[in-house]
């Protein structure tokens, strides 16, 4: 346990959620200060991620079946994580996807490219080619992933990775209160991002 785990951790032995933190699998941090969310009325569940993560990538099916099962009153989102430049670069690639209506299907056939297929992102030649194989023309993507719609939200990507103070991804946000890894799995972490998003709502008042 580093520094930053023991302080946390005798943190909670004086809050209100000490006993959820003895009962709990997985490590998560108390942020200080919060962090803003921009879902209002909800409690807003982040997940970091890098296309590259193979840890990310095994999250995924996980998050597929978990997602739809959130209460009516949280807001899940993807954030692409940005620690270096091919990290950026990556991120560009999912703000795209998304601005060209194509993230629903395309997000998890990429990560299982990358993955499966040994698909480099920052192989210029291949990307094009996986993007026509998936119907996408690779001129329009380029231009759209260089575009205004996208690079800002590539520059607030990478400045919530230094607010959030990620170390490692896959990381759980729950509305900008705590931070949650994946150290000692998947199915604990998740666990743990339900019971933390349970205390939030009840303590903003979200249905």
């Amino acid at each position: 346990m580093n520094h930053r785990r023991r302080t946390v951790f005798a943190a909670l032995l004086l809050s209100p959620l000490a006993a959820f933190a003895y009962g709990s699998d997985a490590a998560f941090t108390e942020l200080k200060p919060e962090q803003p969310v921009e879902t209002t009325g909800k409690v807003e569940v982040v997940e970091f991620f890098w296309y590259g993560c193979p840890h990310c990538h095994r999250l995924e099916p996980l998050l597929e079946k978990w997602v739809p099962k959130l209460p009516a009153g949280v807001a899940f989102r993807r954030v692409p994580a940005i620690l270096n430049q091919r990290w950026a670069r990556d991120a560009g690639i999912y703000y795209t996807f998304d601005a060209l209506g194509l993230t629903e299907k395309l997000h998890r056939p990429f990560f299982d490219a990358i993955h499966g297929e040994r698909l480099r992102t920052d192989d210029q030649k291949a990307l094009e080619e996986w993007l026509r194989r998936n119907g996408v023309d690779p001129a329009r993507f380029e231009q759209t992933l260089k575009s205004f719609g996208v690079q800002p939200r590539v520059r607030r990507a990478s400045q919530l990775s230094v607010s959030y103070k990620l170390d490692s991804v896959p990381t759980l946000a729950v509305h900008g209160r705590y931070t949650i890894e994946a150290g000692r799995g998947f199915e604990a972490m998740l666990k743990t991002a339900d019971e933390l998003i349970s205390s939030t709502r009840k303590s903003i008042g979200a249905k």
